[in-house]
């Protein structure tokens, strides 16, 4: 895989990035080489290798904790430091078009 410069340019303007052209080249040297060290990992021989979940043994005596879903008790302190809020919700300004 490989990145051009079209790729660079749209990614500047999702990320509301202004880029000379000198700039958008560099970017792509350097994506380009990202991109290349990453592929590198395809190639490594992991076939002796056990998947893992931890890097802790399960035999270590790690518990897992049930997750839990709830508010944290600190909704209504944490939304009166929102500058604009509305039934609970951080109000912000539009950053996608």
């Amino acid at each position: 895989m490989s990145v051009d410069l079209d790729n660079v340019k749209k990614i500047a303007k999702l990320s509301k990035i202004s880029l000379k052209e000198s700039e958008g080249k560099k970017f792509l040297t350097d994506l380009n080489q990202i991109i290349g060290w990453v592929d590198q990992l395809t190639e490594v021989n992991t076939e002796e290798v056990a998947p893992t979940f931890s890097s802790f043994g399960a035999d270590e005596g790690i518990k897992k904790r049930n997750d839990t879903v709830n508010d944290g008790g600190y909704r209504e302190d944490v939304i009166s430091n929102a500058p604009k809020s509305d039934e609970g919700f951080f109000l912000v300004p539009k950053v996608i078009d």
